[in-house]
């Protein structure tokens, strides 16, 4: 939207500057209005453009479509959680601790002391260890992962605050 409201600034800038160039002034007037007529247009079409219903990337607004979305994201998030310790580690740990300072405010670069304290007060010392981001393995990715009753136990605990 600021590209297209700059274009039509420039545009408008720029048909006065040349209509002022002429040796006949008259038509000054008639150019600034054209090229304001042309910005107005460009973003006029730049808006409607922007709230078209079926949008650029395919996806519709329509409530079906969100729930299918909806739930294959869920599915794909119980898959990593039934999955190996690395997929744990790349998929939903990040999220999870990404959720957790949102949801209490604590942001770990600030104080890490802080941060740890309140998580292993809000999930305990067990699910702490697969929500914390510090406790990525670097090696032996291959365990298995905590499973979906994990999972459940983080999220509650995160609905809860």
């Amino acid at each position: 939207m600021k590209k297209a409201v700059a274009a039509g600034f420039c545009i408008v800038v720029g048909a006065d500057l040349l209509a002022l160039m002429l040796p006949d002034r008259r038509f000054v007037l008639l150019a600034a209005g054209a090229a304001v007529a042309l910005a107005l247009v460009a973003v006029r079409w730049y808006l409607v453009r922007e709230t078209d219903p079926e949008r650029a990337d395919g996806r519709s607004n329509d409530p079906a479509e969100s729930l299918r979305r909806w739930l294959s994201r869920t599915q794909t998030l119980i898959s990593w959680s039934e999955a190996t310790r690395s997929d744990w580690d790349r998929h939903l740990r990040p999220m999870l601790a990404r959720q957790f300072e949102m949801a209490t405010g604590q942001k770990q670069a600030k104080d890490r002391a802080a941060f740890q304290a309140t998580g292993q007060m809000l999930f305990g010392d067990q699910l702490w260890a697969w929500v914390d981001p510090q406790n990525v393995a670097r090696i032996g990715g291959r365990e298995p992962g905590p499973g979906r009753v994990a999972l459940s136990e983080i999220l509650q605990c995160l609905e809860q605050l």
